[in-house]
């Protein structure tokens, strides 16, 4: 059982960053796909970005391509999500994801979850 912690959400301004960080519990870490996800209240929750195991590939959501940037160090077991340029519409819960598919972007790709991090973005 992977247990997954996300913190480094909070409120911000438009144009403004934000680094969320995910840090997992099992020595396995290195060898899952790792993905964050966003969520608005009352709808689905809607994939951003994947990382394959080893941090080589990645692929993201279009409306974040060259916002967001995803990474991840295997000896911290801590997958990243760096966010520039946040618009009002980023404002979600974020959470994130471990999973065997391979740069999974759906959510039954993802076996383990993390509790969530609100995002805020301010007009």
């Amino acid at each position: 059982q992977v247990q997954l912690v996300e913190s480094g959400g909070g409120l911000v301004q438009a144009g403004g960053s934000l680094r969320l960080s995910c840090a997992a519990s099992e020595r396995t870490f290195s060898s899952y796909t790792m993905g964050w996800f966003r969520q608005v209240p009352g709808k689905e929750r809607l994939f951003v970005a994947t990382i394959n195991s080893n941090g080589g590939l990645t692929n993201y959501t279009p409306s974040v391509r060259g916002r967001f940037t995803i990474s991840r160090d295997n000896a911290k077991n801590t997958v990243y999500l760096q966010m520039n340029s946040l618009k009002p519409e980023d404002t979600a819960i974020y959470y994130c994801a471990a999973g065997n598919a391979w740069l999974a972007v759906s959510t039954s790709g993802y076996h383990y979850w993390g509790q969530g991090t609100q995002v805020t973005v301010s007009s």
